[in-house]
């Protein structure tokens, strides 16, 4: 599972599964934690993270690996991120989210291999999609 456009996804196939908004993540402290909502002209000179493999693009902040090393850097007030909204439910109480008004949506979608021939990759593709829309609504 991906999320795009942050991911490269040439030689894979995919299948959307969940388009959402985007939230800045910063710790319950920040400058920014009492507002409703923020731009991302806001965040410039703010420490974000660095993927291993991404572009640096705006990012200046640490390296992060995974979620658990983000949300703790980010507890420790060493950056803010932009993630999913759908991070909101894995937050700790230390840590606050808001939307980010101009980010681009972000698409949560399941990838393999192009060309894969496993008997059982449609069916789960097909599953995965069906859970994904009872999950927002869109299911049949």
């Amino acid at each position: 599972m991906l999320h795009c456009p942050r991911r490269d996804l040439t030689n894979l196939d995919t299948q959307d599964l969940l388009t959402e908004t985007q939230l800045l993540v910063m710790p319950s402290s920040h400058r920014f934690a009492g507002r409703t909502r923020v731009c991302l002209p806001d965040l410039v000179g703010e420490p974000l993270p660095r993927w291993p493999g991404a572009s640096a693009g705006d990012s200046h902040g640490p390296q992060v690996h995974d979620l658990v090393q983000l949300l703790h850097l980010i507890a420790l007030r060493r950056m803010v991120a932009v993630l999913p909204s759908s991070i909101r439910g894995q937050l700790r109480d230390d840590l606050v989210a808001v939307p980010v008004d101009d980010a681009e949506p972000t698409t949560l979608v399941l990838a393999w291999p192009e060309h894969a021939t496993s008997p059982a990759l449609a069916p789960f593709v097909r599953a995965a999609a069906a859970v994904a829309g009872k999950a927002t609504g869109h299911g049949r």
